[in-house]
């Protein structure tokens, strides 16, 4: 079976208003750009994902049963900008969480790239031939350690700017949609090339 392309992008900041621990549906708003900029990467025809650190559950801000209502309102969301979500992945753990069974070090908290690596082995992803886009370098860095090619939404939400050769993004945008425009003309170069 031929390994696929797939695009990978991060919930809060990057998607989704960044609004801290927020599983909440009522409170889940697109961030700005991300609804048209959602749409054009659905027009690319390759599997969407969404990739995101949710340490609540560790720290107690919420349980992993508001997970479930959360995807639900993602996948609302996703269908009502022409897109479909094909899978969600999340981290549960922080290092200095309260809940003890979720409190360690673990590979799928981002920038490590466990749930990147998880995504690609249970669809058959490329990941050399896969994008990350995420609004900080830890989101770049997981991206990178998988061997995707990054965009970093720099919209403010980085402030350590700590960076080396993982952490140093293939392109940068100000939004979703800027985004989506990179992402859409790189692909149809790479068509283009192999066509």
């Amino acid at each position: 079976m031929a390994l696929k392309s797939a695009i990978f992008l991060d919930k809060d900041g990057t998607l989704l208003k960044d609004i801290p621990y927020n599983v909440d549906p009522n409170k889940m708003e697109f961030a700005p750009g991300a609804k048209e900029g959602l749409a054009r990467i659905a027009q690319l025809a390759l599997p969407i994902f969404v990739i995101t650190n949710q340490p609540g559950i560790a720290l107690e801000k919420f349980c992993l049963d508001d997970i479930e209502d959360m995807e639900t309102k993602l996948r609302q969301m996703f269908l009502e900008a022409g897109a479909e979500l094909a899978g969600l992945y999340f981290c549960p753990h922080h290092p200095d969480g309260s809940l003890l069974q979720y409190t360690c070090e673990c590979m799928c908290r981002k920038p490590e790239p466990g749930l990147l690596l998880e995504a690609a082995k249970q669809h058959d992803i490329a990941l050399s031939e896969s994008w990350f886009i995420g609004d900080i370098l830890n989101d770049i860095e997981a991206g990178r350690r998988a061997g995707c090619r990054t965009i970093l939404i720099d919209n403010g939400n980085e402030t350590e700017w700590v960076l080396n050769a993982l952490r140093t993004p293939h392109y940068r945008a100000r939004d979703m949609e800027i985004a989506s425009r990179i992402l859409v003309d790189e692909c149809q170069m790479l068509d283009e090339a192999y066509s």
